[in-house]
């Protein structure tokens, strides 16, 4: 297979093209060759060790004496049991169970128990490039070997003195691609209506190209009560007026942003980076990381004020839009596939591109075949796809 970007990228053996329109894009799983936040920068404390994880993959974090952050498998290698239980000493993670300790390269640095003559194991565990940026720990969790030519998003707001920065980390119980399609189809404001009153959204044209979709709204407010904290975000009582927005929103294979700037402004509002982290094998629960970046009014104090209230609002619509994204995923839990009626011609776009630049999910072991209308993998014998074996005249298996 070829990537849109003309470069080779393996298929699992017997599983479909994920470019194809025919496959359920719930089965398409992220593409691991990027780099994915995977904890809060402070949330990793020096000389400590957490649990996270990448599409099922456990990683062990901690961060060293010297302040690196490093990034293990999270199973030692003598007998799986997870390094993030384990003691942090100087810049090596030592296993809580036999004490073996390894490097931040994951090889193993000591088994203490062992003369220095004694044979070792051949390797130790997987170690993944990380990062930190924007107050994130980054890791990449697919070939190494390209790590070092993959740019870290470009934020150029965080961190601007024009600019004050809200970070969010949330679970949500669904596919990624569910949360790419809600930011980016601003047609649900109804479902937000007792926070931001009536939206009229108008998509003014999207634009797209082989990894990313980019369109654009004008909203107008049409009436109803909505929340004052939702015109602090538009500037409205924190250095302007009340307006027309123009709202730009953006899926840059695998993040997405969005941009609000009022009428007469020259510059946003606020701008939005947001990723969705896949945790589980299935990739049917992920982790969202957000930050959202404010511009500061002409008196600063104004915002530090409306900065709690602001949280309220965000986190208020953050909970409205959890809570449907998750009823989506129910659904097709139900129902072992993609049954939505899409008729919204950007969506249907996203979904292209998120099919194009992801890769095959594999039916995870043990797990019931789904149907031959949505399986994905190769004929078996629980699939009615797989051919009938030969059978003698009496019936038995020739």
């Amino acid at each position: 297979m070829t990537d849109v970007d003309g470069t080779a990228r393996d298929l699992l053996p017997g599983h479909p093209d994920p470019r194809s329109d025919t496959v359920d894009l719930r089965r398409v799983g992220a593409h691991p060759d990027h780099w994915y936040p995977v904890a809060l920068s402070r949330s990793v404390k020096r000389r400590r060790v957490i649990a996270t994880a990448f599409a099922g993959e456990r990683i062990a974090l901690y961060r060293g004496n010297s302040g690196a952050v490093h990034a293990l498998e999270d199973r030692c290698a003598h007998r799986q049991v997870p390094l993030s239980m384990g003691v942090v000493e100087g810049e090596a993670l030592r296993c809580c169970y036999h004490a073996w300790a390894y490097r931040g390269d994951g090889r193993i640095s000591q088994i203490p128990y062992l003369s220095k003559g004694d044979g070792r194991p051949p390797r130790g565990v997987r170690s993944y490039p990380v990062r930190e940026a924007y107050g994130l720990v980054f890791a990449f969790p697919g070939d190494p070997g390209k790590a070092a030519s993959t740019p870290l998003p470009d934020l150029p707001a965080f961190g601007s003195p024009r600019y004050r920065t809200m970070t969010y980390s949330r679970t949500v119980r669904c596919h990624y691609s569910f949360m790419h399609e809600n930011l980016l189809d601003m047609n649900h404001q109804f479902l937000h209506r007792g926070v931001v009153g009536r939206l009229h959204p108008e998509l003014l044209g999207f634009r797209s190209d082989e990894r990313s979709v980019e369109a654009r709204y004008l909203f107008t407010h049409a009436g109803g009560k909505r929340s004052r904290s939702a015109g602090l975000l538009a500037r409205e009582g924190i250095g302007g007026g009340d307006s027309r927005d123009v709202m730009t929103i953006r899926t840059e294979y695998p993040y997405q942003t969005l941009d609000l700037v009022p009428e007469h402004a020259d510059a946003p509002a606020f701008r939005l980076w947001a990723a969705y982290v896949p945790e589980d094998a299935e990739q049917r629960r992920c982790r969202v990381y957000g930050l959202l970046m404010i511009e500061k009014p002409r008196i600063p104090a104004a915002l530090l004020v409306a900065w709690p209230f602001v949280r309220h609002f965000t986190e208020r619509v953050f909970a409205e839009d959890r809570r449907a994204v998750e009823a989506e995923q129910r659904a097709w839990d139900e129902q072992g596939e993609d049954r939505n009626h899409e008729v919204f011609p950007l969506i249907l776009r996203v979904r292209d591109v998120l099919r194009a630049n992801g890769v095959p999910l594999a039916t995870p072991r043990g797990a019931p075949c789904p149907g031959p209308s949505t399986c994905d993998g190769p004929p078996h014998a629980s699939c009615s796809r797989s051919p009938a074996p030969d059978t003698a005249a009496d019936g038995e298996p020739g």
